[in-house]
């Protein structure tokens, strides 16, 4: 899930997901364990250091089957398990609800039920993506992928047409605004408290940008 703070956390357990099967349990294991050799050997000799062979064999697979669950290096930090759920979420919530509030809910809520592991994995992950170049480039497709999909989701919804505008703008300020502050919280070095800058962030939205 990109950037945005739903997809920073990737082993809490997010809300009303379908039991998985057998198949579906040892590919999300198989990716736990490929981000968790790779956030290792980050965290040790760096991002840029580290090649995707070096990753394979920390995480006892071959270079092939990384690449079978993380088309490219930087997809290993940027993709998880909330990617196949967000759109779930989004759904889930009353469909009276304004987007903004919505995405707000499930931004806070995922916060709330992330254990330490995730917090430290979240730390490392925006540390990345603000010092790593080739990161941000491709968080910014990842972005704009999310975008898309909420768009269609609150469009839906809402009874507007695909596509249209307002629908667009909304999507793709509450991804811009949320990668912001995770951004800022980087900068601060992780000091304040996420959900907060959170909550400041869907505030400014929801007064409509006003200063």
């Amino acid at each position: 899930m990109t950037f945005m703070v739903t997809a920073r956390t990737s082993t809490a357990t997010p809300p009303k997901t379908p039991k998985t099967g057998l198949r579906e349990r040892k590919k999300m294991q198989t990716r736990q364990a490929i981000r968790r050799a790779a956030y290792r050997l980050f965290e040790k000799q760096g991002y840029d250091a580290t090649p995707v062979d070096q990753i394979a064999e920390a995480a006892d697979v071959s270079p092939s089957t990384v690449f079978r669950y993380f088309p490219t290096k930087e997809d290993i930090v940027l993709t998880d398990e909330y990617d196949t759920v967000l759109e779930a979420a989004i759904r889930d919530r009353p469909a009276t609800e304004p987007v903004v509030e919505s995405l707000r809910r499930i931004a806070v809520e995922t916060l709330g039920r992330s254990n330490a592991r995730d917090r430290a994995e979240l730390v490392q992950r925006t540390r990345l993506v603000r010092d790593v170049p080739a990161l941000r480039g491709r968080a910014a497709e990842h972005t704009a992928r999310d975008a898309r999909m909420i768009s269609a989701v609150v469009a839906e919804r809402s009874g507007r047409p695909a596509g249209d505008l307002t629908v667009r703008v909304i999507s793709a300020a509450v991804l811009a605004a949320l990668q912001e502050a995770l951004l800022r919280w980087a900068e601060d070095g992780h000091s304040d408290d996420l959900e907060t800058r959170i909550n400041e962030t869907f505030d400014v939205l929801t007064r409509g940008l006003t200063l």
